[in-house]
């Protein structure tokens, strides 16, 4: 529970705490806020079949939909659904592709996708493949009905992608005839086998993959369907030019755990603030605190400091403006260390964090408005803390980084003020000092 003291807001004691400089640097008469872009109301969930079930795990997964759905989700993105390579130097990869049009037979059949994009579309949730356009794996058929596809060494060997450590995989070779028309058609062919709505492409900066393949897919797969949702695996802006609808912000993540563990929590927002700047009017930039990438690079229970801080870093992540992502391990329980993504690992997932998530999602939701607001940052050297205003409207987001009791002065133009509490419901009277325990942040709006 969130709790909040009151004091007297006499002089001694207000410059008594260790905030008063934001007294001094607070405006008395703010300037009038201006309404900015567009911002993002969606929410993506990172499905890792292999989390769900060690067998059929696509029908597990649909199980689990209208509880994804509950938590405020809007879109599914499937990690990839293809035959994954058993070739000898296969090390288990889902981004290891042995067949682009056939489903990994330990997730289930073209079947049970279908029935899974189709119950999603049900509750309202939009389904979008993870595809790997960069490389295959050694016993894709395409190694030998088309071995000119492929990158070659001086020896006419085709090789791994160079410099990456990738020895599992083929690299692709997109200067050779056929290949961009090949990848096309393979990805095309979900759009009408399974009726999904848009792709997340690995490794977009690759340099082996040209402009004029990213451009010609987007303008394809936006005739099929005008509202594909396309997301490119990188930080290169141009993918808007390209007809993309989001990229990465790779600096959250890794942003939000160093003030976790000591940083200072003002890089939270002015990081965030960065990524954003360049983002046009109506796309968006993808945000989190774990994808499938930094769950098995990272301990699970230490990224953040504790296990127990994950849900705070979420909100540091998800109420900046970027398109939040919740990756299936967050909403799970009994996690501990790295999480590698290769294996089949049945996670137990939990109602209650469920919950947790779904009250974060909707304030995320409904304060789209003034989030487009005017954003002034009052981050302590323990607390992320930050608002927006437009006219006639308020947004405070306060979060605490840290495993022990913290407390922050609020801000002058909204003490005293009745808000809504967008996290446990009700309404709060904003009083002179605002302590969160470990880990515990407020989202409050008029």
């Amino acid at each position: 529970m969130k709790k909040i003291i009151t004091y007297l807001a006499t002089g001694t004691l207000l410059f008594a705490t260790s905030c008063t400089s934001y007294e001094e640097e607070m405006p008395k008469i703010p300037t009038e806020p201006t309404i900015g872009n567009e911002v993002s109301t969606k929410v993506i969930y990172e499905a890792n079949p292999r989390f769900f079930a060690t067998e059929n795990c696509l029908n597990a997964l649909t199980s689990n939909l209208q509880r994804i759905s509950n938590m405020g989700c809007d879109i599914i993105w499937l990690m990839p659904v293809c035959e994954p390579s058993t070739s000898e130097q296969s090390i288990g990869s889902p981004y290891s592709i042995k067949n682009y049009d056939v489903i990994n037979p330990r997730y289930g059949t073209i079947a049970d996708l279908q029935n899974l994009v189709n119950r999603a579309h049900e509750l309202g949730l939009k389904v979008i493949l993870d595809w790997v356009p960069n490389h295959t794996g050694w016993d894709n058929p395409w190694i030998t009905e088309h071995p000119n596809w492929f990158l070659h060494d001086e020896e006419g060997n085709i090789v791994s992608p160079p410099g990456q450590g990738w020895e599992d995989v083929a690299q692709l070779n997109y200067a050779e005839s056929g290949v961009a028309e090949g990848m096309a058609q393979a990805i095309e062919y979900w759009v009408t086998a399974a009726d999904v709505d848009g792709f997340r492409f690995d490794y977009a900066d690759s340099p082996y993959i040209p402009e004029s393949f990213w451009i010609n897919l987007a303008n394809d797969l936006k005739t099929m369907k005008s509202d594909m949702i396309l997301l490119a695996e990188s930080t290169n802006y141009s993918f808007y030019d390209y007809g993309y609808d989001m990229i990465y912000d790779w600096n959250s993540a890794p942003t939000i755990s160093d003030a976790f563990k000591g940083g200072a929590p003002t890089s939270i927002i002015e990081e965030g603030q960065g990524a954003l700047a360049n983002v046009p009017n109506g796309k968006s930039i993808l945000r989190y605190a774990f994808n499938h990438d930094t769950a098995s690079e990272q301990s699970i229970n230490s990224f953040y400091g504790s296990i127990n801080a994950i849900p705070a870093a979420y909100v540091c992540a998800s109420m900046l403006n970027g398109t939040p992502l919740i990756y299936s391990a967050m909403d799970a329980t009994g996690l501990n260390g790295n999480l590698s993504f290769f294996n089949y690992t049945q996670l137990t997932f939990s109602e209650e964090l469920s919950a947790v998530y779904k009250a974060i999602n909707n304030a995320f939701k409904e304060s789209a408005q003034v989030r487009r607001g005017e954003l002034v940052n009052y981050s302590t050297l323990k607390i992320a803390c930050f608002t927006r205003s437009i006219p006639g409207q308020s947004l405070i987001v306060a979060v605490n980084t840290t495993g022990s009791d913290q407390k922050i002065v609020s801000p002058i133009v909204l003490r005293n003020t009745v808000m809504n509490d967008l996290i446990n419901g009700g309404t709060v009277n904003v009083p002179l000092e605002i302590e969160l325990g470990p880990y515990e942040y407020i989202i409050y709006m008029n």
